[in-house]
């Protein structure tokens, strides 16, 4: 498998900036020792976080091409809110290019999102995607120790982040980021 991500690393780098592809390695360490923490594979948290961000810097036209390429159809929060693009669009992309199985699939299509009752991996990648290393937001500090203490809770902590920056800048909230949130505070109660 060390082969394999060494050949999957190379592959991002024509993909990726270089800043990009930094914070990208980044998200698969902090996967991989989120997932050291919580009892999950380690490889598989270093290869999703490696490659959640793989079409993120594709030009908006190629990606809407290679979304009809692939027979991937968008809702209209995703066509509305092109940031979210990269995440359905990547898990796919991931999935044909470098072969990565369901769960790597599922961490990288929902990093943005989240989704309602999501996998340790898909967790793992969502949180790590927040408090990988070069993070610098307010706050980021308390999430990072969190993530460690209640992977839930760190998930919740991310999904009121962007609930609220989202909210702020008049921008459209995908229902699965709303249903994300509820089923964690329903599954608390």
């Amino acid at each position: 498998m060390d082969m394999e991500l060494e050949k999957i690393e190379h592959a991002m780098e024509k993909l990726l900036s270089a800043h990009r592809l930094a914070h990208s390695k980044n998200v698969g360490e902090e996967a991989a020792r989120l997932a050291g923490h919580y009892g999950a594979d380690a490889m598989q948290a270093r290869l999703a976080g490696l490659t959640h961000d793989c079409v993120k810097e594709l030009d908006f036209g190629v990606m809407l091409d290679m979304c009809q390429r692939y027979g991937l159809v968008l809702d209209e929060v995703t066509r509305n809110e092109k940031k979210l693009i990269h995440a359905q669009l990547g898990a796919v992309y991931a999935q044909r290019e470098f072969g990565v199985d369901d769960e790597v699939f599922d961490a990288i299509r929902y990093h943005t999102t989240a989704k309602a009752d999501m996998p340790l991996l898909t967790k793992i990648i969502y949180v790590a995607d927040y408090i990988e290393p070069a993070r610098t937001f307010d706050g980021v500090e308390a999430l990072r120790k969190l993530a460690y203490i209640d992977l839930d809770a760190a998930t919740l902590a991310g999904l009121d982040y962007t609930i609220n920056k989202l909210v702020s800048g008049g921008r459209m909230l995908h229902p699965e980021t709303v249903n994300a949130r509820n089923f964690i505070i329903q599954r608390a109660r």
